[in-house]
């Protein structure tokens, strides 16, 4: 039987997951009193993406000191701990934090402070992916590159893109310049694509945009060609199935494309995307699957396998955790 506690013990990664999404109801309620600002609800079910994203900033907004963010960083190393995660790449949007706008290098360290703390104590090593949003414009994004490159700060492991591809429109070609400079620079990239946008977006994300992996990408699975191309490439998707049924994508967790993406060759793995807000954990996102489609070991030791060779760890760590796998 494949219950919660063996998957908890499943050596794995998280690759898909934003700090935005991580604050529980109890530690916003916090920040509000902490900024003196009244709470407001934060109950996202049946809200659509862009009523999600206006929730994110809200709260985001309430982050105001460099404690409050170290607070958040040592929280989620704690919240991988508990789920059996041995290493853990976090996104986090500068356009969502309102009180960090132009000290995007106190942000960092602040979060680095946390991480630091919680690897000291024995807790998951995290790398951050620092996220561009769609509807920033490209010289934004090349003043995002030209900052990680300049500061090359040890946490930094990634470029990301995010946001509302639906609402942004095609973006692709309007951020080329800024992926191809990450590249350039020996960047990783990890780009949000076949979410609110069709297989157009995850072949833009490819051609235009240089990406390592797609963040959700489920969408590819509406164009059979598309599909072949990321098993031949190898290219895996990072997939929130509990999110995309949560924000309607999909009508339930039988209909989700996760599983036919898998069984046509697509390396996939589990990721919970906006845990605390969604009242997702990853092992449940795990247990849940399993029991959707009917799993074996196997198969789990199989998507558990593409967290870790997709995450941005270094080397070593990497063996390590497929060596325990």
């Amino acid at each position: 039987m494949i219950d919660a506690e063996r998957i908890r013990a499943l050596p794995k990664a998280e690759v898909h997951v934003h700090l935005e999404g991580c604050f529980e109801p109890a530690a916003i309620a916090r920040l509000a009193r902490e900024a003196g600002e009244p709470m407001r609800s934060v109950d996202v079910s049946g809200a659509d993406l862009s009523a999600f994203l206006e929730v994110l900033d809200w709260a985001c907004g309430l982050v105001r000191t460099p404690d409050q963010l170290a607070r958040a960083a040592y929280a989620f190393a704690e919240r991988e701990a508990a789920n059996g995660v041995g290493y853990a790449d976090l996104i986090f949007n500068p356009t969502h934090w309102s009180a960090w706008r132009d000290r995007l290098d106190a942000f960092v360290d602040a979060l680095d402070n946390g991480f630091h703390e919680a690897e000291q104590d024995g807790l998951p090593p995290t790398g951050v992916c620092v996220s561009l949003l769609r509807q920033q414009s490209a010289t934004d994004a090349l003043e995002l590159v030209d900052w990680i490159v300049a500061k090359r700060h040890p946490r930094v492991v990634a470029l990301s893109i995010d946001g509302n591809e639906a609402a942004a429109g095609r973006t692709g070609p309007r951020f080329a310049e800024a992926f191809q400079r990450a590249k350039q620079a020996g960047l990783h990239r990890t780009v949000h694509a076949g979410e609110s946008s069709g297989p157009e977006g995850v072949r833009d994300a490819l051609e235009y945009l240089l990406a390592e992996r797609i963040d959700h990408g489920v969408r590819a699975i509406e164009d059979a060609e598309l599909v072949r191309e990321l098993a031949d490439r190898r290219i895996p998707l990072n997939v929130c199935p509990g999110s995309n049924v949560l924000l309607g994508r999909y009508a339930d967790r039988a209909s989700h494309p996760l599983d036919a993406l898998r069984r046509a060759g697509v390396r996939v793995s589990i990721n919970t995307d906006d845990p605390a807000l969604m009242g997702h954990t990853l092992v449940n996102e795990y247990v849940d699957t399993v029991a959707t489609y009917g799993w074996d070991l196997a198969t789990v030791r199989e998507v558990a396998r593409t967290s870790i060779e997709a995450s941005f760890c270094d080397g070593d760590l990497r063996q390590r955790l497929l060596d325990q796998l």
